[in-house]
Protein backbone atom coordinates (compact mmCIF):
# COMPACT_ATOMS: atom_id res chain seq x y z
CA UNK A 1 0.00 0.00 0.00
CA UNK A 2 1.53 3.11 -0.65
CA UNK A 3 1.67 6.16 1.94
CA UNK A 4 -1.53 7.76 0.42
CA UNK A 5 -3.81 5.09 0.17
CA UNK A 6 -2.51 4.25 3.73
CA UNK A 7 -3.68 7.69 4.87
CA UNK A 8 -7.21 7.76 3.29
CA UNK A 9 -7.90 3.86 4.49
CA UNK A 10 -7.03 5.12 7.71
CA UNK A 11 -8.96 7.98 7.36
CA UNK A 12 -11.82 6.38 6.23
CA UNK A 13 -12.06 3.63 9.29
CA UNK A 14 -11.52 6.68 11.65
CA UNK A 15 -14.70 8.18 10.51
CA UNK A 16 -16.86 5.24 9.80
CA UNK A 17 -15.91 3.54 13.33
CA UNK A 18 -15.77 6.85 14.40
CA UNK A 19 -12.13 6.09 16.47
CA UNK A 20 -9.76 8.81 15.83
CA UNK A 21 -7.47 6.27 18.44
CA UNK A 22 -7.11 3.51 14.90
CA UNK A 23 -3.75 3.39 13.53
CA UNK A 24 -2.59 1.81 10.62
CA UNK A 25 0.92 0.97 10.71
CA UNK A 26 3.50 -0.09 7.53
CA UNK A 27 5.27 -3.06 7.97
CA UNK A 28 9.19 -3.85 8.48
CA UNK A 29 8.71 -6.39 5.79
CA UNK A 30 8.50 -5.91 2.39
CA UNK A 31 5.20 -6.88 1.24
CA UNK A 32 4.04 -8.13 4.95
CA UNK A 33 0.14 -7.16 6.00
CA UNK A 34 -0.44 -3.55 7.06
CA UNK A 35 -0.98 -3.40 10.92
CA UNK A 36 -3.91 -2.39 12.32
CA UNK A 37 -4.14 -1.16 15.71
CA UNK A 38 -6.65 1.42 18.46
CA UNK A 39 -4.10 2.80 20.38
CA UNK A 40 -1.43 0.67 21.44
CA UNK A 41 -3.47 -2.53 21.21
CA UNK A 42 -2.98 -5.12 17.61
CA UNK A 43 -6.22 -5.52 16.60
CA UNK A 44 -5.75 -6.93 13.57
CA UNK A 45 -4.34 -6.93 9.45
CA UNK A 46 -5.72 -4.52 6.69
CA UNK A 47 -4.99 -6.30 2.69
CA UNK A 48 -4.89 -4.58 -0.12
CA UNK A 49 -7.05 -6.69 -3.43
CA UNK A 50 -6.98 -5.66 -7.03
CA UNK A 51 -9.23 -7.65 -8.80
CA UNK A 52 -11.12 -6.67 -12.56
CA UNK A 53 -9.06 -3.45 -11.97
CA UNK A 54 -10.84 -2.67 -8.58
CA UNK A 55 -8.97 -1.81 -5.84
CA UNK A 56 -10.49 -2.99 -2.22
CA UNK A 57 -9.03 -3.30 1.09
CA UNK A 58 -9.90 -6.44 3.34
CA UNK A 59 -9.24 -6.20 7.46
CA UNK A 60 -8.62 -9.15 9.23
CA UNK A 61 -9.53 -8.55 13.25
CA UNK A 62 -7.80 -11.20 15.49
CA UNK A 63 -9.67 -12.03 19.16
CA UNK A 64 -7.16 -13.94 21.34
CA UNK A 65 -9.58 -16.67 23.36
CA UNK A 66 -6.86 -14.96 26.52
CA UNK A 67 -8.97 -11.76 25.91
CA UNK A 68 -11.98 -13.00 26.27
CA UNK A 69 -11.39 -14.53 30.00
CA UNK A 70 -10.32 -10.89 30.86
CA UNK A 71 -13.97 -9.87 30.62
CA UNK A 72 -15.74 -12.24 32.87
Amino acid sequence: MTPAELAAVQAHLRRMLGNERIKLATPQRRNASVEMFVGSEFIGTVHRDVEDGEVSYAIQIVVLAEDLSQLN
